[in-house]
C-alpha cells in the first residue's frame, strides 16, 4: 500500500520534468544567439546613438553633449550625399542584373543536366574567393593602358576608359565585380528553391506547349516568390553596405586619393566609406560625427529595403 503514493508522485515529478522541458527547452535553445545578438548587435547600436549625440573624438577627454548637431551637419554636408548617390547608384547597377541572372542559372541548373554537382560548385567559387583577390585581378582587368576590358573595347573602336577616374566608369565596374562575387551564391539559393517546386507543374506545362522562358515565367517565378523577396532584401542591404570593394578598387587601379575618400574626386566613395572616413582615416577621429553617419546610414537601410519589399510585393501579380 505504501508503494502507490511513491509511485505517484514519481509519476507526477515525471510529469512536471516534462511539461517543464517542453516549454522551458526552446527558450534555452536560443539563448545563446540573443545573448550574443545583445553583446555585440543590440548593444553596439545603442551606444553608437549615444556617441552620436556628442561632440566625441579621441583627441579630447571629454565629450560635449551636442543633441542633434551631428546630424543637423551632416545633413548639409556635400559628401555624405555624395556618397549616398554612389551607395545606390552602385546598389542598383550591381543588384538587379545579379538577380535576374541568379535566377536564370538556377532556372538552368534546375534541369537534368550532367556534371550538375561541378556547375553547382563553380557558381560557389567566384563567393569564396577572397575579396581582396577579386579586386586587385578586376583592377587590372578595368586597367586604363593595358586592362583586358580596353582591349577588348578596342575592337569597336572605343578608345582607353579610365574606370576609375569618372563617376559611372567607376559604379559599372565595381558593380561588376560584385555581381562576379555574388551572383553564384543567389543562384543556389533560388536553385534551393526551385527544387521544392512539384516536377508535375513544369511536366503539364511541357504537354500544353510551354516552352523554357514561359515556364519560368508562370510557374518557377510565382512558386518561389518568397525567396526572391528575401533575396531582394538581404542583397539591398549588403548594397548599402559596400566598403572593401570601393577601399581596394582605389588603391590597386592607382586612382589616387586616400583610401577612404573613394578616388580623388570622391567619384565611387560609398557611405561605409564615409563612415570609415570620418571615423578613423581623418586626423580628427570624430566619432560622434561618424556614428550619426551610421545611423543615417542604418535609416537609409531599413528605407531602401523597405521599398523593395513594397515593390516586390505589388509586383508579383504582374509576373502570373
Amino acid at each position: 500500500m505504501s508503494t502507490l503514493p511513491l509511485a505517484v508522485t514519481r509519476r507526477r515529478r515525471r510529469s512536471v520534468r516534462h511539461t517543464l522541458d517542453l516549454r522551458v527547452s526552446p527558450y534555452a535553445y536560443v539563448a545563446p544567439f540573443f545573448l550574443l545578438f545583445c553583446a555585440f548587435g543590440l548593444f553596439p547600436l545603442v551606444y553608437t546613438a549615444w556617441v552620436s549625440l556628442h561632440e566625441w573624438t579621441l583627441l579630447s577627454d571629454t565629450q560635449e553633449f551636442v543633441g542633434l548637431g551631428n546630424y543637423s551637419t551632416l545633413l548639409t554636408d556635400a559628401y555624405f550625399w555624395n556618397a549616398t548617390f554612389n551607395t545606390l547608384s552602385i546598389g542598383v547597377l550591381s543588384t538587379v542584373p545579379q538577380l535576374a541572372l541568379a535566377i536564370w542559372l538556377a532556372h538552368l541548373l534546375n534541369r537534368r543536366l550532367r556534371f550538375q554537382t561541378v556547375f553547382r560548385i563553380a557558381l560557389l567559387l567566384p563567393n569564396v574567393t577572397s575579396v581582396v583577390a577579386v579586386v586587385v585581378i578586376f583592377s587590372q582587368l578595368f586597367g586604363r593602358d593595358f586592362g583586358l576590358i580596353n582591349w577588348m573595347l578596342s575592337w569597336f573602336g572605343v578608345g582607353h576608359i579610365d574606370w576609375a577616374a569618372g563617376t559611372a566608369t567607376s559604379h559599372v565596374a565595381l558593380s561588376v565585380m560584385i555581381m562576379w562575387r555574388w551572383t553564384g551564391y543567389n543562384a543556389l539559393i533560388f536553385l534551393a528553391a526551385m527544387q521544392a517546386v512539384p516536377r508535375e507543374l513544369y511536366e503539364a506545362a511541357t504537354i500544353d506547349g510551354a516552352g523554357s522562358f514561359t515556364q519560368l515565367r508562370k510557374i518557377t517565378i510565382p512558386m518561389i516568390r518568397p525567396t526572391i523577396i528575401f533575396v531582394v532584401i538581404v542583397s539591398t542591404i549588403g548594397a548599402m553596405q559596400i566598403i572593401a570593394e570601393p577601399m581596394l578598387f582605389g588603391q590597386s587601379s592607382g586612382g589616387g586619393g586616400g583610401i577612404a575618400t573613394g578616388g580623388p574626386d570622391r567619384q565611387f566613395q560609398t557611405l561605409a566609406l564615409f563612415v570609415y572616413e570620418q571615423g578613423f582615416a581623418n586626423s580628427t577621429f570624430d566619432f560622434g560625427y561618424a556614428s550619426a553617419a551610421s545611423w543615417l546610414m542604418f535609416v537609409a537601410v531599413v528605407v531602401v529595403a523597405g521599398i523593395n519589399f513594397l515593390i516586390t510585393r505589388k509586383v508579383k501579380g504582374g509576373l502570373v
